[in-house]
């Protein structure tokens, strides 16, 4: 592989690849972004223009999507509408760029035969109880709860089908929440440290107890890339880093690394039909691939992240004020 192109590319997750991509390979990568509001030309600053070309343009329309698959030696599909709370608002983008631009793109590296790699969440599962001392597997079946999580799971069983069926040269990866650098203000996380930033008290929906398996997105995009060159074709790994917190212990985390008294937050209207706990089993990733996250102490990746949000106000400020209005309106 020489050229990658890398979907969904400008926002968070896809964006932390593309640098750990230049960084750790001699790859080229086109990015392709719809640029909607989660994407952002300032998360790819910095990186050398003879190896990382944008193209702006939506997932969705085969004949852009031909093109750039024709130029490329892989695909790597991040492009998602990727929030909860804006599903439960307006399913409808999410049908149309989780399932009418996962096919788009199918169809395309199909006629070509590209090797592509799927990223998805672990949300397809549904969710665990806090008593289950179960995790997530590959052989866990899908039980989404939301229109996100409908739609990455079908999107997941198209790539399948299409495997299956036509031969596709795919592969899948599940993978727990991620934190980090380039995360829109709206997801958990990057509210609550800009919340602190901006001398405001971060919000907890409902009681707390909900618990997430935290993973950093450093530790995703090496993940990914592990999968990518090495992983079997046709074949789901799961990708998690052992993060289990409940979201009343990360916001106080948060606080005491940021010098504040760890109570010092307000409790909000709880989301509609909230998961309350995902858990990855990632056995299959670390035996076949010997794959290991790097950031096995989440209280140091959080404080990673906690100093780039501190010196990257000009990333996430402008976006701040329309977010935190729209969470007011929902009493959240």
């Amino acid at each position: 592989m020489a050229r990658l192109l890398v979907t969904g590319g400008a926002g968070f997750i896809g964006s932390n690849f593309v640098h750990h991509v230049i960084e750790h390979t001699a790859y080229e990568v086109i990015v392709l972004d719809k640029l909607t509001y989660a994407g952002n030309r300032a998360s790819l600053a910095g990186l050398p223009e003879e190896r990382v070309s944008f193209v702006q343009g939506d997932i969705a329309d085969g004949g852009l999507v031909d093109d750039l698959v024709t130029a490329a030696d892989a695909v790597v599909h991040y492009a998602a509408e990727s929030h909860n709370d804006n599903s439960l608002s307006d399913p409808q983008p999410f049908l149309n760029t989780n399932i009418i631009g996962t096919f788009t793109l199918l169809e395309s590296v199909r006629k070509h035969g590209t090797r592509m790699h799927h990223v998805s969440t672990d949300e397809v599962y549904g969710d665990l109880a806090l008593d289950d001392p179960a995790r997530f597997t590959e052989e866990t079946p899908y039980n989404p709860s939301s229109p996100y999580s409908s739609t990455k799971a079908g999107s997941d069983l198209l790539v399948r089908a299409w495997v299956r069926s036509f031969g596709v040269a795919a592969t899948i990866s599940n993978c727990s929440n991620n934190y980090g650098p380039y995360q829109h203000v709206e997801k958990f996380i990057p509210r609550q440290i800009t919340n602190v930033l901006r001398g405001h008290r971060p919000k907890l929906y409902g009681d707390g107890r909900n618990v997430r398996d935290w993973i950093h997105a450093d530790d995703h995009s090496s993940a990914v890339l592990s999968i990518l060159e090495n992983g079997r074709i046709g074949e789901t790994y799961l990708i998690g880093a052992d993060g289990e917190r409940d979201n009343k212990s990360v916001v106080e985390a948060i606080l005491t690394l940021m010098g504040l008294p760890a109570d010092a937050y307000d409790h909000v209207n709880d989301r509609a039909g909230h998961d309350m706990r995902y858990a990855i089993d990632y056995t299959k990733l670390r035996n076949e691939l010997n794959w290991h996250p790097l950031y096995r102490d989440f209280e140091r990746g959080l404080q990673a992240t906690i100093d780039w949000y501190r010196t990257n106000e000009d990333w996430w400020l402008p976006a701040k004020a329309a977010t935190e209005a729209l969470y007011a309106r929902a009493g959240q």
